[in-house]
């Protein structure tokens, strides 16, 4: 598949696929421009620490993205300024006190440099560590921080005929106190937005008019901070993936005891039976008027005082220009990337790359995607992109096995092998670097990195307690077993 001659490229994100991105993009030498727009004040991502996260967002449930998160009206003229928009962008992260990575280092970290320590480390350390990633790659000076993508458009070029793309952006000034706007161009843009931004709570029967009688009473664990801010309150987490393990854990600490956990089925840390101070229940069936909350076993509590459902996030991509690109980009029905190519390229669109969709080896394998892109869109690229027709069938394929396996499109095991297979793709697709020294190489996955993500665990897990253990503080070494896929939690 041919692709047109890109020298001006947009990234969109300065988290940890943006720091990725702008590094595989500037190790190219071949663009004539590169920028990274980053709505926050610096780099970082999901990892910047809002210690406040007022004002608490309402839960919506059931709500997508294209609802809580529509595009702003963008003004008719530009360049132009503007009252400031009121309107809720979901900025603010979801990082607790509490919060640590639960990859391990040798395994989350990119490749070329090592985080301070591990082989977990808190939050704050990840986030300095995407900071000085832009500096070490003098990828730095290409971002542009405080300000927002607000809408992305393909158009064709007047006077080339390539396809191009209209970025429209925003920043609000402090000093004038108003906002901002103005358009760029670029010959591609590159996704590194994230999906931690917007939070997604589940339908339940009396839950809408529960959440109206009772204002504050439920919050999604995007607004969670701190144990203590729920001292000698009784409590009830929806949800025992990642995040509502954490919670719930750390709730012990501090909330009236048993602090209740919902949960659909078990997770791979969960043993027989709860931990002490926790009482497990399972799907919650009903919120009633006066306060009271129906399992599907018929249980019932009452007196609740908070509700905090751990229950993920959707993407959004609230500046894709669904109508002047011919449709959304994302099936929320089906959960994934319409037309997508290996996660990361758009067949419909070939100037337009992600990085960071896959639920796999998180910093690691946006490297790998990052550098993939680089060298396709500098057209020196190792191994031919298939067909738009080849790519479709992959497409097929692979909706048709996660299906069969009732999984996610975007999710990468790693136990059946499939993480492995991916990444070789992505490594054997990019190739090396010129002999001159333009562009990066994609990374290795040696035997001590494939031996941390099969063994260091972030949690221990009784299920196995049969099988040898060593214990290092808060994290443990398991020796094999047979379990659910090691990269569950991501």
């Amino acid at each position: 598949m041919a692709y047109p001659r890109i020298k001006s490229v947009a990234i969109i994100g300065a988290g940890a696929a943006g720091a990725a991105a702008a590094a595989a993009f500037a190790a190219e030498n071949y663009f004539d421009t590169i920028r990274v727009f980053e709505r926050r004040e610096t780099a970082g991502g999901t990892w910047i620490h809002d210690p406040d996260p007022t004002p608490l967002l309402r839960p919506r449930p059931g709500a997508l993205p294209t609802e809580i998160d529509p595009p702003l009206e963008i003004p008719r003229d530009l360049p132009t300024t503007t009252p400031p928009s009121s309107q809720e962008r979901y900025e603010k992260t979801p990082i607790h006190e509490e919060l640590t990575t639960n990859v391990p280092s040798i395994a989350m970290s990119f490749s070329d440099v090592r985080f301070a320590y591990g082989p977990f480390i808190p939050h704050w350390v990840v986030k300095q560590y995407i900071e000085s990633y832009f500096s070490k790659h003098h990828t730095d000076s290409l971002l542009v921080l405080s300000t927002t993508v607000e809408d992305v458009t393909k158009f064709t070029s007047t006077s080339t005929g390539a396809d191009k793309w209209s970025l429209t952006l925003r920043r609000y000034d402090p000093v004038a106190q108003v906002d901002v706007w103005w358009k760029e161009e670029f010959d591609a843009v590159i996704f590194a937005n994230g999906h931690y931004s917007v939070p997604y709570v589940p339908k339940v029967d009396g839950l809408e008019e529960y959440i109206q009688n009772f204002p504050g009473r439920v919050i999604h664990s995007k607004s969670y901070r701190s144990a203590l801010n729920f001292r000698d309150k009784r409590v009830l987490v929806v949800g025992n993936a990642a995040s509502g393990h954490d919670v719930t854990t750390a709730l012990v600490k501090t909330a009236k005891h048993p602090v209740y956990q919902s949960r659909r089925s078990p997770s791979r840390w969960d043993g027989d039976k709860p931990p002490p101070g926790i009482e497990w229940k399972p799907v919650v069936k009903e919120y009633l008027p006066n306060g009271d909350i129906i399992f599907d076993d018929d249980t019932v509590l009452s007196d609740i005082d908070t509700v905090i459902y751990s229950t993920g996030y959707r993407a959004s991509f609230p500046f894709w220009n669904s109508h002047a690109n011919g449709g959304p980009i994302w099936d929320y029905r089906q959960d994934r990337l319409i037309g997508n190519y290996l996660h990361i390229f758009m067949r419909n669109f070939p100037t337009l790359g992600i990085v960071g969709i896959p639920r796999t080896l998180t910093f690691r394998s946006f490297e790998y995607q990052a550098i993939a892109l680089a060298r396709v869109f500098s057209g020196r690229n190792a191994v031919a992109l298939p067909s738009r027709e080849q790519q479709a069938r992959w497409e097929e394929e692979r909706w048709n096995l996660v299906s069969r396996e009732r999984r996610k499109f975007h999710d990468i095991p790693w136990d059946n092998g499939e993480t492995v297979t991916y990444l070789n793709e992505l490594f054997h697709l990019a190739g090396l670097p010129l002999l001159s020294g333009e562009g990066r190489y994609p990374p290795i996955l040696n035997e001590q990195t494939r031996w941390a993500i099969e063994h260091v665990k972030r949690y221990p897990e009784p299920r196995h307690d049969n099988n040898k253990k060593e214990e290092e503080d808060r994290w443990t070494v398991v020796h094999p077993a047979a379990y659910k896929d090691s990269l569950h939690f991501i």
